[in-house]
């Protein structure tokens, strides 16, 4: 059975304590993740907000707006209050509006570009996580790109490495040049595909960061917190033992399944946020944790 500390902190490369619920800032965007947030004002305060309750870790990306989603961070909440950590992401590329034009860039001098401008849009010296956004650039090698990203962690801009959209493999070529602190990936109750670079992540010593966490629909449809039919069939009796919802249940189940887990939920509402949060408190029966596992397969192999 997990410990109060272990369900409401993790830290970070051994040195960076943060809540073991983040909040993922994507949604600050505009329609289809395009320009700013068209609320602008009710993003900053819901950003601060999500400050003072209690979140201590942000993630953001440069691709985000582009651009828009760090500068409206650095509005909001800058100068940054201690032990408030904010995570990023760069070596994508985006061509208009249109989903299809993000594409991956791993040039040295591209990547540099990328941690340069993000920490001055975020107003930092030194960014806390900053995230090679995929394993997909064909320009460069994977091998060339986590060793642009040492190389500014050594030059300081960078406290701890990141790795987003990879392999298993991956994820043990890029140990052997520098440390990686964290792997961020879709993973969720209804899609376990990356069940092995999870593994590896936990192996590794580092902590593995779902994106969509509590999206309960299969990879690539629309977020929806319902569930579909079989999934509700188990999640909301657990969810109603509880007196809780069944984001609430997903998340708790996330925390379950791995102490190296750190899901990210994004959210526009502050009573979303909150209610994120409160599933650090939730603590699932083996039989409810069983029973929601077995809900979807978990491939091992899948990825490696």
């Amino acid at each position: 059975m997990s410990t109060t500390a272990e369900r409401t902190t993790i830290t970070l490369g051994g040195d960076l304590p943060v809540g073991r619920i983040g909040y993922g800032a994507m949604r600050l965007t505009g329609p289809g993740l395009w320009g700013p947030y068209p609320d602008h004002d009710g993003g900053v305060a819901l950003l601060r907000q999500v400050v003072e309750a209690g979140v201590t870790l942000i993630d953001t990306a440069d691709v985000y707006g582009p651009h828009t989603n760090e500068e409206l961070i650095r509005e909001a909440l800058h100068p940054y209050r201690d032990g408030l950590a904010i995570a990023t992401k760069g070596g994508f590329v985006r061509g208009g509006r249109d989903l299809s034009t993000i594409s991956a860039v791993g040039n040295a001098d591209y990547l540099r570009q990328c941690v340069h401008t993000s920490a001055r849009r975020l107003g930092v010296e030194r960014i806390d996580l900053y995230y090679l956004h995929s394993g997909w650039a064909r320009d460069t090698s994977f091998e060339e790109q986590v060793g642009t990203l040492a190389a500014l962690r050594r030059e300081g801009l960078i406290r701890h490495i990141g790795l987003s959209n990879v392999t298993p493999a991956q994820l043990a070529a890029a140990r052997e040049i520098a440390p990686i602190a964290a792997v961020t990936a879709h993973f969720n109750v209804a899609a376990r595909g990356e069940a092995a670079l999870l593994e590896a992540t936990e192996a590794a010593g580092a902590v593995f960061v779902p994106w969509q966490p509590v999206s309960l629909t299969p990879p690539g449809a629309a977020t929806d917190t319902g569930a579909p039919a079989a999934l509700r069939a188990v999640l909301g009796p657990v969810a109603a033992r509880h007196g809780a919802t069944v984001p609430q249940v997903a998340l708790a189940w996330l925390l379950a399944r791995s102490s190296a887990v750190l899901p990210i939920p994004a959210t526009t509402s502050i009573g979303h946020l909150r209610e994120n949060l409160a599933a650090r408190d939730l603590v699932l029966t083996p039989e409810e944790i069983g029973a929601i596992t077995a809900l979807v397969p978990e491939r091992a192999d899948e990825g490696a």
